[in-house]
Protein backbone atom coordinates (compact mmCIF):
# COMPACT_ATOMS: atom_id res chain seq x y z
CA UNK A 1 0.00 0.00 0.00
CA UNK A 2 1.08 3.80 -0.83
CA UNK A 3 -0.33 6.55 0.87
CA UNK A 4 0.20 10.26 -0.12
CA UNK A 5 -1.82 13.71 -0.19
CA UNK A 6 -2.16 14.06 -3.37
CA UNK A 7 -2.22 11.92 -6.84
CA UNK A 8 -1.43 13.90 -10.14
CA UNK A 9 -2.67 10.71 -12.54
CA UNK A 10 -0.67 11.71 -15.68
CA UNK A 11 -3.89 11.71 -17.74
CA UNK A 12 -4.57 15.34 -17.76
CA UNK A 13 -7.42 15.44 -14.89
CA UNK A 14 -7.72 17.66 -11.38
CA UNK A 15 -5.96 16.05 -8.86
CA UNK A 16 -7.05 13.62 -6.44
CA UNK A 17 -6.86 14.63 -2.41
CA UNK A 18 -5.75 12.22 -0.20
CA UNK A 19 -5.01 9.21 -2.13
CA UNK A 20 -3.69 5.30 -1.51
CA UNK A 21 -2.69 2.31 -3.75
CA UNK A 22 -3.16 -1.43 -3.40
CA UNK A 23 0.24 -2.75 -4.95
CA UNK A 24 0.35 -6.33 -5.67
CA UNK A 25 3.94 -7.76 -7.35
CA UNK A 26 4.59 -4.93 -10.71
CA UNK A 27 0.44 -4.20 -10.68
CA UNK A 28 -1.60 -1.40 -9.15
CA UNK A 29 -4.50 -2.95 -7.90
CA UNK A 30 -6.65 -0.22 -6.89
CA UNK A 31 -6.90 3.65 -6.87
CA UNK A 32 -8.96 5.46 -4.21
CA UNK A 33 -9.35 8.11 -1.55
CA UNK A 34 -9.11 5.61 1.02
CA UNK A 35 -8.75 1.97 0.50
CA UNK A 36 -8.78 -0.93 3.41
CA UNK A 37 -5.63 -2.73 4.11
CA UNK A 38 -5.13 -6.13 3.89
CA UNK A 39 -3.94 -7.82 6.93
CA UNK A 40 0.24 -8.10 7.28
CA UNK A 41 0.47 -5.59 4.10
CA UNK A 42 3.07 -3.00 4.22
CA UNK A 43 2.20 0.55 4.16
CA UNK A 44 4.23 3.42 3.11
CA UNK A 45 3.26 6.52 4.22
CA UNK A 46 4.39 9.39 1.74
CA UNK A 47 2.70 11.96 4.25
CA UNK A 48 1.41 15.25 2.24
CA UNK A 49 3.82 14.55 -0.79
CA UNK A 50 2.40 14.45 -4.28
CA UNK A 51 2.31 11.42 -6.30
CA UNK A 52 2.66 10.81 -10.14
CA UNK A 53 3.51 8.33 -12.69
CA UNK A 54 6.73 7.62 -13.34
CA UNK A 55 8.08 9.80 -16.22
CA UNK A 56 9.10 8.76 -19.82
CA UNK A 57 11.79 10.23 -21.63
CA UNK A 58 12.08 9.93 -25.46
CA UNK A 59 15.29 10.95 -25.93
CA UNK A 60 18.25 9.61 -23.87
CA UNK A 61 22.26 8.62 -24.80
CA UNK A 62 22.49 6.65 -21.42
CA UNK A 63 25.77 4.79 -22.45
CA UNK A 64 26.97 8.44 -23.50
CA UNK A 65 28.76 10.03 -20.74
CA UNK A 66 28.19 13.67 -20.27
CA UNK A 67 31.07 15.52 -20.33
CA UNK A 68 32.99 13.44 -23.01
CA UNK A 69 32.12 14.75 -27.06
CA UNK A 70 31.25 11.51 -28.89
CA UNK A 71 34.25 11.79 -31.57
CA UNK A 72 36.79 12.50 -28.39
CA UNK A 73 34.29 8.66 -27.32
CA UNK A 74 35.37 6.98 -30.56
CA UNK A 75 38.73 8.11 -30.81
CA UNK A 76 40.02 7.69 -26.83
CA UNK A 77 37.37 5.53 -25.20
CA UNK A 78 36.11 1.66 -25.41
CA UNK A 79 32.62 -0.33 -25.78
CA UNK A 80 33.15 -1.57 -22.23
CA UNK A 81 33.57 1.69 -21.09
CA UNK A 82 30.60 3.25 -22.45
CA UNK A 83 28.32 0.14 -20.70
CA UNK A 84 29.58 0.95 -17.51
CA UNK A 85 29.30 4.71 -17.71
CA UNK A 86 25.87 3.64 -19.13
CA UNK A 87 25.23 1.67 -15.73
CA UNK A 88 26.00 4.57 -13.63
CA UNK A 89 23.83 7.21 -16.18
CA UNK A 90 20.20 4.73 -16.33
CA UNK A 91 20.57 4.45 -12.48
CA UNK A 92 21.05 8.19 -12.16
CA UNK A 93 18.23 8.67 -14.42
CA UNK A 94 16.02 6.25 -12.72
CA UNK A 95 16.50 8.42 -9.46
CA UNK A 96 15.27 11.54 -11.18
CA UNK A 97 12.04 9.81 -11.72
CA UNK A 98 12.58 8.54 -15.64
CA UNK A 99 11.10 4.92 -15.12
CA UNK A 100 10.71 4.24 -18.78
CA UNK A 101 12.85 6.27 -21.25
CA UNK A 102 13.71 5.38 -25.22
CA UNK A 103 17.28 5.37 -25.91
CA UNK A 104 18.58 7.44 -29.59
CA UNK A 105 21.72 5.06 -30.55
CA UNK A 106 25.06 5.15 -28.55
CA UNK A 107 28.65 6.08 -29.95
CA UNK A 108 29.33 2.63 -29.71
CA UNK A 109 27.23 0.54 -31.61
CA UNK A 110 24.70 -2.31 -29.52
CA UNK A 111 26.09 -1.11 -26.33
CA UNK A 112 22.22 0.42 -25.40
CA UNK A 113 21.03 -3.17 -26.17
CA UNK A 114 23.42 -4.83 -23.75
CA UNK A 115 22.16 -2.18 -21.02
CA UNK A 116 18.50 -2.78 -21.81
CA UNK A 117 18.95 -6.43 -21.02
CA UNK A 118 21.16 -5.83 -18.30
CA UNK A 119 18.24 -3.19 -16.61
CA UNK A 120 15.76 -5.83 -18.07
CA UNK A 121 17.21 -8.94 -16.28
CA UNK A 122 18.00 -7.21 -12.63
CA UNK A 123 21.81 -6.92 -13.06
CA UNK A 124 21.03 -3.13 -12.60
CA UNK A 125 19.11 -0.60 -11.50
CA UNK A 126 17.48 1.69 -14.83
CA UNK A 127 14.49 3.10 -16.57
CA UNK A 128 13.12 0.27 -18.91
CA UNK A 129 14.58 0.77 -22.18
CA UNK A 130 13.91 1.26 -26.16
CA UNK A 131 16.98 1.10 -28.02
CA UNK A 132 18.31 2.55 -31.69
CA UNK A 133 21.20 0.02 -31.24
CA UNK A 134 23.17 2.19 -34.06
CA UNK A 135 21.74 5.54 -35.57
CA UNK A 136 21.23 5.06 -39.00
CA UNK A 137 23.11 8.39 -41.17
CA UNK A 138 24.69 9.50 -44.60
CA UNK A 139 27.96 9.62 -45.47
CA UNK A 140 29.32 13.39 -44.42
CA UNK A 141 25.96 13.48 -42.55
CA UNK A 142 25.29 14.26 -38.91
CA UNK A 143 27.89 11.77 -37.05
CA UNK A 144 29.93 10.47 -39.37
CA UNK A 145 32.54 8.58 -37.68
CA UNK A 146 35.30 9.39 -40.72
CA UNK A 147 35.20 12.98 -40.38
CA UNK A 148 38.43 13.06 -38.39
CA UNK A 149 40.69 13.11 -41.00
CA UNK A 150 41.34 10.75 -44.22
CA UNK A 151 43.68 8.98 -42.36
CA UNK A 152 41.67 7.94 -39.41
CA UNK A 153 39.23 5.23 -39.59
CA UNK A 154 37.13 3.92 -36.27
CA UNK A 155 35.97 0.73 -38.60
CA UNK A 156 33.61 -0.57 -35.65
CA UNK A 157 31.35 2.48 -36.34
CA UNK A 158 29.06 1.41 -39.60
CA UNK A 159 26.60 3.55 -39.35
CA UNK A 160 26.08 5.04 -42.79
CA UNK A 161 23.85 3.97 -45.03
CA UNK A 162 23.17 6.16 -48.86
CA UNK A 163 20.77 5.57 -51.18
CA UNK A 164 17.05 3.04 -50.26
CA UNK A 165 19.12 -0.17 -50.65
CA UNK A 166 21.88 0.46 -48.43
CA UNK A 167 19.32 2.18 -45.66
CA UNK A 168 16.84 -1.07 -46.03
CA UNK A 169 19.61 -2.95 -45.31
CA UNK A 170 21.34 -0.75 -42.08
CA UNK A 171 17.61 -0.90 -40.82
CA UNK A 172 17.51 -4.89 -41.00
CA UNK A 173 20.85 -5.08 -39.81
CA UNK A 174 19.80 -2.76 -36.20
CA UNK A 175 17.31 -4.90 -35.76
CA UNK A 176 18.99 -8.40 -36.38
CA UNK A 177 21.43 -6.93 -33.41
CA UNK A 178 18.62 -5.84 -30.96
CA UNK A 179 17.31 -2.52 -31.74
CA UNK A 180 13.60 -1.80 -30.43
CA UNK A 181 13.31 1.45 -33.35
CA UNK A 182 15.01 2.86 -35.91
CA UNK A 183 16.91 5.93 -35.67
CA UNK A 184 17.59 7.94 -39.05
CA UNK A 185 19.28 11.40 -39.24
CA UNK A 186 17.19 13.10 -41.68
CA UNK A 187 19.08 16.47 -41.22
CA UNK A 188 22.28 17.67 -40.33
CA UNK A 189 23.22 18.08 -36.74
CA UNK A 190 24.26 20.64 -34.30
CA UNK A 191 27.31 18.77 -32.52
CA UNK A 192 28.95 17.35 -35.87
CA UNK A 193 30.72 18.57 -38.88
CA UNK A 194 28.69 17.97 -41.99
CA UNK A 195 25.72 19.26 -43.61
CA UNK A 196 24.12 22.14 -41.13
CA UNK A 197 21.25 21.55 -39.25
CA UNK A 198 19.01 23.05 -40.88
CA UNK A 199 19.53 21.00 -43.86
CA UNK A 200 17.82 17.98 -45.06
CA UNK A 201 20.47 15.22 -45.88
CA UNK A 202 18.61 12.14 -46.57
CA UNK A 203 16.38 12.11 -49.73
CA UNK A 204 12.64 11.99 -49.49
CA UNK A 205 12.90 8.59 -50.95
CA UNK A 206 15.91 7.57 -48.28
CA UNK A 207 13.72 8.52 -45.04
CA UNK A 208 10.53 6.57 -46.90
CA UNK A 209 12.95 3.81 -46.95
CA UNK A 210 13.84 3.71 -43.61
CA UNK A 211 9.97 3.87 -42.34
CA UNK A 212 8.60 1.48 -45.12
CA UNK A 213 11.71 -1.68 -44.21
CA UNK A 214 11.00 -0.63 -39.97
CA UNK A 215 6.93 -0.88 -40.49
CA UNK A 216 7.34 -4.04 -41.93
CA UNK A 217 9.14 -5.14 -38.64
CA UNK A 218 6.21 -4.07 -37.01
CA UNK A 219 8.28 -1.41 -35.69
CA UNK A 220 8.87 2.32 -35.56
CA UNK A 221 11.31 5.05 -36.78
CA UNK A 222 12.34 8.12 -34.94
CA UNK A 223 13.55 11.13 -36.83
CA UNK A 224 16.03 13.28 -35.65
CA UNK A 225 15.38 16.46 -37.79
CA UNK A 226 16.02 20.22 -37.20
CA UNK A 227 15.65 21.55 -40.53
CA UNK A 228 11.86 22.77 -41.93
CA UNK A 229 12.44 20.47 -45.30
CA UNK A 230 13.91 17.99 -42.69
CA UNK A 231 11.07 18.05 -40.57
CA UNK A 232 8.32 17.75 -43.51
CA UNK A 233 9.82 15.20 -45.38
CA UNK A 234 9.73 13.03 -42.19
CA UNK A 235 6.47 13.23 -41.41
CA UNK A 236 5.61 12.47 -45.15
CA UNK A 237 7.40 9.17 -44.85
CA UNK A 238 5.40 8.51 -41.45
CA UNK A 239 7.83 8.58 -38.80
CA UNK A 240 6.86 7.81 -35.38
CA UNK A 241 8.84 10.95 -34.00
CA UNK A 242 10.49 14.26 -35.17
CA UNK A 243 13.33 15.13 -32.52
CA UNK A 244 14.88 17.50 -31.96
CA UNK A 245 11.93 19.93 -34.65
CA UNK A 246 13.99 23.32 -34.28
CA UNK A 247 13.04 24.68 -37.56
CA UNK A 248 9.31 23.73 -37.09
CA UNK A 249 6.84 25.77 -39.19
CA UNK A 250 3.55 26.58 -40.34
CA UNK A 251 3.38 23.76 -42.74
CA UNK A 252 5.21 21.24 -40.51
CA UNK A 253 2.29 21.57 -37.79
CA UNK A 254 -0.32 21.01 -40.14
CA UNK A 255 1.51 18.13 -41.35
CA UNK A 256 1.87 16.87 -38.02
CA UNK A 257 -2.37 17.53 -37.33
CA UNK A 258 -3.30 15.94 -40.86
CA UNK A 259 -1.38 13.03 -39.36
CA UNK A 260 -4.10 11.67 -37.22
CA UNK A 261 -1.37 11.43 -34.03
CA UNK A 262 0.32 8.90 -36.19
CA UNK A 263 3.31 11.72 -35.65
CA UNK A 264 4.64 13.62 -32.76
CA UNK A 265 7.04 16.54 -32.29
CA UNK A 266 9.48 15.93 -29.42
CA UNK A 267 11.90 18.91 -28.66
CA UNK A 268 14.69 18.81 -26.84
CA UNK A 269 15.09 22.69 -25.82
CA UNK A 270 17.62 22.22 -22.68
CA UNK A 271 20.50 21.20 -25.19
CA UNK A 272 20.86 24.83 -25.82
CA UNK A 273 21.51 25.89 -22.03
CA UNK A 274 23.80 22.99 -22.15
CA UNK A 275 25.80 23.68 -25.35
CA UNK A 276 26.09 27.12 -24.83
CA UNK A 277 27.19 27.23 -21.23
CA UNK A 278 29.67 24.81 -21.97
CA UNK A 279 27.89 22.59 -18.95
CA UNK A 280 29.58 19.24 -20.52
CA UNK A 281 32.40 18.50 -23.11
CA UNK A 282 34.39 20.94 -24.24
CA UNK A 283 33.18 21.21 -27.57
CA UNK A 284 34.46 22.47 -31.36
CA UNK A 285 34.15 26.10 -32.05
CA UNK A 286 32.01 25.55 -35.21
CA UNK A 287 29.59 23.70 -33.26
CA UNK A 288 28.92 26.28 -30.50
CA UNK A 289 28.41 28.36 -33.22
CA UNK A 290 25.53 25.88 -34.93
CA UNK A 291 23.78 26.34 -31.38
CA UNK A 292 24.18 30.03 -30.89
CA UNK A 293 22.23 30.04 -34.64
CA UNK A 294 19.61 27.49 -33.66
CA UNK A 295 18.40 28.25 -30.20
CA UNK A 296 15.96 31.11 -30.53
CA UNK A 297 15.19 29.04 -33.81
CA UNK A 298 13.79 26.46 -31.57
CA UNK A 299 12.28 28.13 -28.65
CA UNK A 300 9.83 29.90 -31.98
CA UNK A 301 9.13 26.58 -33.14
CA UNK A 302 7.66 25.36 -29.71
CA UNK A 303 5.49 28.17 -28.78
CA UNK A 304 4.29 27.63 -32.75
CA UNK A 305 3.50 23.81 -31.70
CA UNK A 306 2.07 25.34 -28.09
CA UNK A 307 -0.28 28.34 -30.09
CA UNK A 308 -1.39 25.51 -32.09
CA UNK A 309 -2.66 22.68 -29.91
CA UNK A 310 -0.86 19.82 -31.19
CA UNK A 311 0.70 17.01 -28.69
CA UNK A 312 3.83 17.60 -27.53
CA UNK A 313 6.44 14.60 -26.83
CA UNK A 314 8.59 14.92 -24.11
CA UNK A 315 12.78 14.76 -24.46
CA UNK A 316 15.82 15.96 -23.45
CA UNK A 317 18.83 14.55 -25.42
CA UNK A 318 20.87 13.25 -22.01
CA UNK A 319 24.36 13.13 -22.33
CA UNK A 320 24.05 16.36 -24.25
CA UNK A 321 22.63 17.75 -21.08
CA UNK A 322 23.38 15.86 -17.81
CA UNK A 323 22.29 12.65 -16.71
CA UNK A 324 19.43 12.61 -13.82
CA UNK A 325 18.98 16.37 -14.91
CA UNK A 326 16.34 15.69 -17.77
CA UNK A 327 13.32 17.44 -15.67
CA UNK A 328 14.53 20.64 -16.05
CA UNK A 329 13.35 20.53 -19.75
CA UNK A 330 9.73 20.64 -17.81
CA UNK A 331 10.93 24.02 -15.86
CA UNK A 332 11.81 25.46 -19.59
CA UNK A 333 8.86 24.81 -21.15
CA UNK A 334 6.96 25.69 -18.48
CA UNK A 335 9.22 29.04 -18.53
CA UNK A 336 7.96 29.26 -22.62
CA UNK A 337 4.19 29.30 -22.21
CA UNK A 338 3.36 25.33 -21.53
CA UNK A 339 1.23 24.43 -18.30
CA UNK A 340 2.73 22.36 -15.54
CA UNK A 341 0.13 19.90 -16.47
CA UNK A 342 0.61 19.85 -19.85
CA UNK A 343 4.52 19.20 -19.34
CA UNK A 344 3.33 16.44 -16.85
CA UNK A 345 1.32 14.91 -19.07
CA UNK A 346 3.61 15.03 -21.86
CA UNK A 347 6.16 13.54 -19.90
CA UNK A 348 3.82 10.41 -18.45
CA UNK A 349 0.75 9.41 -20.53
CA UNK A 350 1.29 11.70 -24.23
CA UNK A 351 4.55 9.54 -23.72
CA UNK A 352 2.79 5.97 -23.39
CA UNK A 353 0.98 6.71 -26.07
CA UNK A 354 3.85 7.78 -28.42
CA UNK A 355 5.43 4.73 -28.22
CA UNK A 356 2.22 2.43 -27.93
CA UNK A 357 2.76 1.45 -23.95
CA UNK A 358 -0.29 3.22 -22.99
CA UNK A 359 -1.70 -0.21 -21.37
CA UNK A 360 0.85 -0.34 -19.50
CA UNK A 361 2.67 2.71 -18.20
CA UNK A 362 2.47 6.36 -17.06
CA UNK A 363 -0.96 6.72 -15.76
CA UNK A 364 -2.15 5.49 -12.26
CA UNK A 365 -4.97 3.18 -12.63
CA UNK A 366 -6.02 0.16 -11.83
CA UNK A 367 -3.85 -3.03 -14.10
CA UNK A 368 -1.26 -0.54 -14.39
CA UNK A 369 2.74 -1.41 -14.09
CA UNK A 370 3.21 -0.08 -10.56
CA UNK A 371 5.81 2.67 -11.37
CA UNK A 372 5.10 5.72 -8.95
CA UNK A 373 6.98 9.08 -8.40
CA UNK A 374 6.39 11.67 -5.25
CA UNK A 375 7.27 14.76 -4.86
CA UNK A 376 6.96 17.19 -1.87
CA UNK A 377 5.28 19.89 -3.12
CA UNK A 378 2.57 20.37 -5.48
CA UNK A 379 4.38 20.72 -9.35
CA UNK A 380 0.90 22.41 -10.61
CA UNK A 381 2.29 25.16 -8.32
CA UNK A 382 6.06 25.35 -8.79
CA UNK A 383 7.22 23.00 -11.49
CA UNK A 384 10.82 22.61 -9.93
CA UNK A 385 9.18 20.32 -8.05
CA UNK A 386 9.82 18.05 -10.88
CA UNK A 387 13.55 18.27 -10.42
CA UNK A 388 13.55 17.25 -6.89
CA UNK A 389 12.00 14.01 -6.65
CA UNK A 390 11.93 12.26 -3.42
CA UNK A 391 10.41 8.72 -4.23
CA UNK A 392 10.71 6.12 -6.77
CA UNK A 393 9.17 3.38 -7.53
CA UNK A 394 9.50 1.00 -10.62
CA UNK A 395 7.69 -2.37 -10.80
CA UNK A 396 6.77 -2.34 -7.88
CA UNK A 397 9.99 -1.91 -6.16
CA UNK A 398 11.22 1.11 -4.63
CA UNK A 399 14.42 2.16 -5.55
CA UNK A 400 14.55 5.58 -3.49
CA UNK A 401 12.59 6.33 -0.39
CA UNK A 402 13.35 10.05 1.42
CA UNK A 403 9.53 10.39 2.56
CA UNK A 404 8.06 7.98 4.61
CA UNK A 405 11.60 6.59 6.53
CA UNK A 406 11.49 3.73 5.61
CA UNK A 407 14.35 1.63 3.88
CA UNK A 408 13.89 0.95 0.43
Amino acid sequence: MVKAGRLIDGRGGPPVSPVMLRIEGDRILDVGPSLAVPPGARVVDLGSATLLPGLIDLHTHLTDRFGVHWEQALTTTTPPEAALWGARNARDTLQAGFTTCRDMGPSWPYVDVALRDAIAQGAVPGPRLLVAGNYVSSTGGAGDARQFSIYVDVPIVRNLADGPEEITRAVRTNFKNGADFIKILATGAVLSKGIPPGQQQYSDAEILAAVIEANRWGRPVAAHAHGAQGIKAAIKAGVRTVDHGSYLDDEAVVLLQRSGRKTFYVPTLYTSDAILGAEGAPIPASEVERERQIRDVQFVGFRRALAAGIPIGFGTDSSVIPHGKNAHEMVLRVGLGESPMAAIVSATSLNAEILGWSDRVSSVEKGKLADLIAVSGDPLKDITEMERVRFVMKDGVVYKDELSGACP
